[in-house]
């Protein structure tokens, strides 16, 4: 994800041209999330500031959905009304983010984030166990850090 990201819970924002996450946008990252943990995962609603353009310093206010699960924080953030970008992070140092910058589609997004979220959590879990790399079957990198 390209630029600086702020996350402001429940902080409205005043930008009309990207609309903010309809119902059927939350209830479907809802059902993705219930389908992934088994459980409900509370969704908040947040703004972001993001820098949408390399060659701008400028930062946009964008309508962001947030989640925690398994020590883990998330963000998908809506750039314009059909795209979106996503991260999640352990701390403020520790960001992660999927490889590709934008998405056309919400559900390939979450569902993306969510993997790549999984993998990195099976690769920690491999360290914190003393696998090595010989004990793990398929090449993986990690996810790329922001």
């Amino acid at each position: 994800m390209a630029g600086v990201l702020m996350v402001y819970p429940g902080h409205k924002h005043n930008m009309d041209y990207i609309l903010d996450f309809t119902d059927t946008e939350q209830k479907l990252v809802s059902t993705l999330l219930l389908k992934r943990y088994g459980k409900i995962s509370p969704l908040h609603l947040a703004d972001s500031e993001l820098q949408l353009s390399a060659d701008s310093r400028e930062l946009t206010s964008c309508p962001t959905l947030y989640w925690t699960e398994r020590g883990a924080q998330f963000v998908v953030c809506k750039v314009t009304n059909n795209r979106y970008r996503c991260q999640f992070f352990y701390s403020d140092a520790e960001h992660y983010g999927t490889g590709r910058d934008e998405y056309s589609s919400l559900d390939e997004c979450v569902l993306t984030l969510l993997q790549v979220q999984a993998d990195h959590e099976q690769q920690l879990s491999n360290i914190s166990s003393g696998a090595t790399a010989a004990n793990i079957q398929e090449e993986y990198l990690g996810p790329l850090v922001i």
